[in-house]
């Protein structure tokens, strides 16, 4: 699994941000005029930001994580969700089985195949067909990364679970959103008493035998440390043996919202941030959703953007090979900026 990224929180400095925004620190030539005049706003042209300098962009380097979006419906409604899912949030419909099988069968003759298949909704396990699309996955070979919220969605499927745990040991991870340490703050974001029905799924994992990681969020003015240090007395309490101080296991996001004001990345960002492209989540994953109403799947470059037409990039893998150009204030936030990746 590719895990170099999945929480390496940094925040921007005021100082490089307002270099990064201003277009100071350029030294080209006098003779040569500026790629371009400067946009009106940020994010509103593919290959230009509002300072008048190349965008960034991504190629994808291999495909290691290949992701589904099952659906957006969702049992809960959670607040300043990226994707908006609930109950009624129905934009991306659910993926069928044989929808799944034509992309997994695609995946495995690339070379090399992806090492990692996920599924991410709304509430993976609200999808009447995930159970089959895991087990086409893990037959095929792939290790599976499924997030959840670990509540009655995915409980009513514990039989069907133990089976393919025992047919595929260690392949198939669970990921449960357990956004704090806290009942009062997991509640305040999702509501009441959503925090017992997901220890009680979380625990129901753990002792079962499932490989289990855990995804918290970063509203709540907490230090790493603080917010790990928490996790871990919750998890010692539990008897969850899930080590709180590894970022795979515990993944911490950033956190996003759709009106922040962040800076563009432009080509030379990588210099001044001293990270590569290839670092970057769409260097090595891509989504497959389904819009409602349409007649197949379309490949996305990432998990973040499933509403965006611009991150749309085709309907088979092959199509969706193409480098990502990074025009939109999450591909700065979440991915160059924060660091994170929604990957294993």
């Amino acid at each position: 699994m590719d895990r170099a990224l999945s929480n390496t929180r940094s925040r921007q400095p005021t100082a490089l941000a307002r270099v990064l925004d201003s277009g100071e620190g350029q030294s080209p030539r006098a003779s040569e005029p500026p790629y371009r005049a400067a946009t009106a706003t940020k994010f509103s042209h593919p290959d230009v930001t509002a300072t008048g300098e190349r965008r960034a962009s991504v190629s994808l380097k291999a495909l290691k994580t290949l992701w589904f979006n099952t659906g957006t419906l969702c049992n809960l409604a959670c607040e300043n969700c990226y994707i908006e899912s609930s109950p009624r949030n129905d934009r991306l419909a659910y993926l069928s089985r044989s929808e799944v099988s034509r992309f997994l069968t695609e995946a495995t003759r690339l070379d090399p195949p992806p090492t990692e298949i996920g599924f991410t909704g709304g509430e993976p396990f609200m999808n009447p067909d995930i159970v089959g699309m895991l087990e086409d996955s893990l037959a095929a070979g792939f290790s599976v990364l499924t997030l959840t919220n670990a509540m009655k969605p995915m409980q009513r499927l514990k039989l069907a679970l133990l089976g393919l745990n025992r047919r595929f040991p260690g392949k198939l991870t669970l990921r449960v959103s357990l956004d704090h340490y806290e009942p009062q703050g997991h509640e305040r974001l999702r509501g009441p008493k959503s925090w017992r029905r997901t220890i009680d799924g979380l625990l129901w994992l753990a002792q079962s035998g499932f490989a289990v990681s855990v995804a918290g969020r970063t509203i709540w003015g907490e230090t790493d440390s603080q917010m790990r240090a928490g996790y871990a007395a919750l998890f010692d309490r539990l008897g969850v043996s899930i080590d709180a101080h590894d970022q795979a296991l515990l993944v911490l996001f950033p956190e996003m919202k759709a009106d922040e004001d962040v800076p563009e990345i432009t080509e030379r960002c990588w210099g001044i941030l001293g990270k590569s492209p290839d670092s970057v989540m769409c260097a090595t994953s891509r989504m497959v959703v389904k819009r409602k109403g349409a007649r197949r799947p379309a490949v996305l470059s990432c998990t973040l953007l499933p509403y965006d037409g611009a991150f749309e990039l085709g309907a088979t893998l092959a199509e969706a090979s193409c480098p990502v150009k990074l025009n939109h204030r999450y591909c700065a936030r979440f991915c160059v900026l924060g660091g994170a990746s929604c990957s294993g």
